[in-house]
């Protein structure tokens, strides 16, 4: 498997653990007896997370593109 492959892989799981972070943080989803649930610093850690896996995301994306050419 390439590399940047493996990049985009981790970097989307990495974005969609930062969202389900950051909604747990607003109290939209996850079980209540949870720690991040309705915790306002969980949602900005959550944004932070998503922000980390987008550009994670992105340069697998801009390394495939790269060594196309």
């Amino acid at each position: 498997m390439k590399v940047s492959t493996v990049l985009a892989i981790i970097g989307g799981i990495i974005t969609i653990l930062g969202i389900v972070f950051h909604f747990q943080g607003q109290s939209v989803i996850g079980p209540e007896s949870s720690f991040m649930y309705s915790n306002p610093d969980w949602i900005t850690y959550g944004l932070q997370i998503m922000i980390v896996g987008v550009i994670i995301t992105v340069s697998g994306a801009i390394l495939r593109a790269t060594k196309r050419n």
